[in-house]
């Protein structure tokens, strides 16, 4: 696959909207800016619609709801919705309360979706299957004997919400209506860093927003993530451990470039 989103990404400098969680915010906008990508956060429903309109793609992230954030990512995705700009969901969570579960499908039925990431306890949720999900750290794992059932649930949700759908984790499963690729880059010292979900949802919403397929703009974004996550781990000194991992990502991803992704992607069609 040819990557070059990244690249593209650099020079177009596109205004991503994220209505991301307090949890994680800081680190959202600083992956965007190492993306070459320029943040830009407004949970007021005040002024909700007016900044989605300045901008090139809208994410959303449910990590830490309350009904004043709710409605201005309402309010946005359907501006995004009107103004034809790529919105990505990130359904943090979903599954672990009925308040969370219910917006998160409410925002399903009433704005259009250009990707939905999340692990897998969480696309079962959207999907209606059971999970074995109690929080938002808890995840059901994607094993060898399960990645085709979950390439299969992924599709038809994606055949559903018409929606990219990126399920992350140990193995990372990129599907749409039609076709599905696993990604087998990363390093397991990723899920001890808060926030690792999160920032690629933004970094989907770099990509998407100078792309015009979304299934190209998330496999990469998903790459790109990994990719600097191998590289992070692989620079971290013996006395460091998961903080500064979290700090060397960010440098990767400032470091990246096109040939280093195409040059280290693990990407097969499934």
């Amino acid at each position: 696959m040819n990557n070059n989103i990244i690249d593209r990404v650099r020079l177009v400098k596109p205004r991503v909207h994220c209505i991301t969680n307090y949890v994680t915010a800081n680190d959202c906008a600083n992956i965007l800016l190492a993306c070459g990508a320029s943040p830009i956060m407004a949970d007021c429903p005040e002024e909700s619609a007016e900044i989605t309109s300045l901008c090139s793609a809208l994410v959303v992230n449910l990590g830490t709801p309350d009904p004043q954030r709710l409605e201005a990512m309402l309010i946005s995705g359907k501006k995004a919705n009107e103004l034809d700009i790529p919105v990505i969901f990130d359904p943090v969570g979903a599954g672990a309360s009925h308040f969370r579960t219910d917006f998160a499908l409410k925002f399903l039925r009433e704005v259009r979706l250009s990707i939905i990431r999340g692990n897998l306890s969480e696309i079962r949720s959207l999907a209606g299957t059971s999970s074995n999900r109690h929080g938002v750290d808890t995840t059901d794992i994607i094993s060898d004997t399960s990645i085709q059932s979950a390439a299969k649930l992924a599709g038809e949700l994606s055949l559903k919400t018409g929606a990219v759908i990126a399920i992350t984790g140990e193995t990372d499963i990129v599907v749409d209506s039609s076709s599905a690729y696993c990604i087998h880059n990363g390093n397991p010292i990723m899920s001890s860093i808060t926030g690792c979900g999160c920032m690629l949802s933004a970094l989907m919403g770099a990509f998407s927003a100078v792309s015009d397929a979304m299934l190209k703009a998330a496999i990469e974004a998903v790459t790109a993530m990994d990719v600097c996550g191998q590289v992070a781990a692989e620079h971290l000194l013996p006395h460091e451990g998961n903080a500064s991992c979290r700090n060397r990502l960010i440098d990767a991803v400032y470091r990246l470039n096109a040939e280093a992704l195409t040059s280290s992607a693990d990407i097969k069609k499934m």
